[in-house]
């Protein structure tokens, strides 16, 4: 069967009875089954997948399938599927079913998605590579040797290695972006409160975002116009009107997109990376857009800044999972103290552990002020600095990462240049806005990487429009 990249294509051949929902589904589960190495995958639903492939197959047949009618589509292992194991790829979950589903897991299905599996991520979405599952890591289709990023390298890999047609992850910190740079896809970050987040095992709450990971705009504005909107049951979800995404793409308006000097000047910054992001610079010029030179002297402070404040709601957020409420239990555990320890320290993996405990430090008497309150600060900052910029300008673009994958294992053991991984991808969760990287460069070391954009707050839909343009540039 033909490999097919858009829901398009895919509508269209169905349209055509060159393929059946049916047919598809065989051949993105015999695929998986041979890709089975990549460890993208912790479970496949290939019963329920087929069962509802004939389900979409009679709905076409009576014309009463929904908009996303012919999508398979894999999800993070951090979103919860009523009646599905879910383990946020950690051992303290292991055999865990959800009771419910997350709202955007409703609302595909209620168009007619088939969901094909739950995909491997870095434990609680902890993780820049995707080696801190507690399953193994999920290895990079365009090279295995390399990582393939986090936290959502599972959803990443899917979609670049035609397991499934897209992929839903969360981003915290570029926990979408960096993985499609890495793999060489679309990655999508919504505007915070822009798509609930019920639903979803929470790493920082006032970070978290579902996005999607596609092959084109087209599916991406697709998947937010049926996931976006308000939800009763995520008191952070904006009960703003969701613009029809997928309607307003093919538009040739021209922007002004101003790039921040200090990206490019960074030192962690690779050459052909660089070479590249001056290349579209130059591009968007001849296409008619406006491009300007950005001073944002603040960049040294977007990481220190993350870490301090998703490590503080990390604490607070994963206290719950200590043997009593749920959760593994120790079976060394004799008295209430030694349930907790025991439980925690078996069941969380080293890098969870790590910033538990830097959150419960930055919380802790005699710290709150000094680290947590001055972080908000430096937040609130930051936020201002960033609605500035977007009063001269529509768009910030800068690299999504600093280079191409790295090698499975070389930084695993040092977690401070893991950290700084996120230098350019932490400013669009710090502030809520909507970020987006594009698959548009290939290094001379064969592995693909991404441009990111950022947009002001609830412009999703320009967003992703000039993302269209971008991806459709020749």
């Amino acid at each position: 069967m033909n490999t097919y990249r858009s829901l398009r294509a895919i509508q269209s051949a169905l349209q055509a009875d060159d393929i059946t929902c049916l047919s598809l589904t065989q051949s993105y589960l015999q695929r998986i089954h041979e890709q089975q190495d990549l460890n993208a995958f912790l479970e496949v639903y290939e019963e329920e997948a087929l069962a509802s492939a004939q389900a979409v197959d009679d709905k076409l047949k009576a014309g009463t399938a929904g908009r996303l009618a012919g999508m398979v589509i894999g999800i993070k292992d951090n979103i919860c599927y009523k009646g599905h194991r879910l383990s946020a790829a950690s051992k303290i979950l292991d055999g865990f079913e959800s009771m419910f589903s997350a709202t955007v897991v409703e609302r595909l299905l209620a168009e007619d998605a088939i969901i094909i599996g739950r995909l491997n991520c870095d434990e609680f979405a902890m993780g820049s590579t995707n080696e801190n599952s507690a399953y193994g890591s999920v290895l990079n289709p365009i090279n295995t040797k390399h990582v393939s990023g986090g936290s959502s390298g599972g959803s990443a890999a899917a979609v670049a290695a035609d397991l499934c047609l897209a992929s839903l992850g969360s981003d915290t910190g570029g926990s979408i972006r960096q993985p499609a740079s890495f793999c060489g896809v679309m990655g999508y970050k919504p505007t915070y409160g822009r798509v609930s987040r019920w639903g979803l095992i929470a790493y920082a709450s006032s970070f978290d975002q579902i996005g999607p990971f596609t092959h084109n705009a087209e599916d991406a504005a697709l998947l937010m116009e049926v996931m976006a909107g308000s939800d009763e049951y995520d008191s952070t979800c904006s009960e703003k009107a969701v613009p029809k995404y997928s309607q307003k793409l093919n538009s040739n308006k021209s922007y002004t997109i101003g790039y921040i000097k200090e990206t490019l000047e960074s030192p962690a910054l690779n050459r052909e990376v660089k070479a590249h992001i001056l290349e579209k610079i130059e591009q968007f010029k001849a296409s008619g857009h406006k491009v300007v030179a950005l001073d944002f002297p603040y960049l040294n402070y977007v990481v220190p800044t993350y870490y301090v404040l998703t490590t503080a709601e990390a604490s607070s957020n994963l206290a719950r999972y200590d043997g009593v409420h749920f959760g593994h239990r120790s079976a060394d555990a004799q008295d209430i103290p030694s349930t907790y320890a025991n439980s925690r320290t078996e069941g969380f993996g080293e890098e969870v552990q790590r910033r538990i405990m830097l959150g419960t430090f930055v919380l802790s008497a005699g710290y709150y002020d000094a680290y947590y309150t001055k972080a908000q600060k430096v937040r609130r900052l930051l936020l201002d600095k960033t609605q500035a910029i977007f009063e001269n300008c529509d768009f910030i673009l800068s690299p999504t990462s600093p280079h191409t994958a790295l090698e499975i294992g070389k930084t695993y053991d040092d977690p401070t240049q893991l950290y700084l991984e996120d230098i350019f991808t932490v400013h669009a969760n710090i502030v809520g806005i909507p970020a987006v990287s594009l698959p548009t460069g290939m290094h001379s070391n064969g592995l693909p990487f991404g441009i990111q954009l950022m947009a002001p707050a609830f412009k999703d839909d320009e967003l992703l429009a000039v993302s269209n343009q971008i991806m459709n540039m020749k």
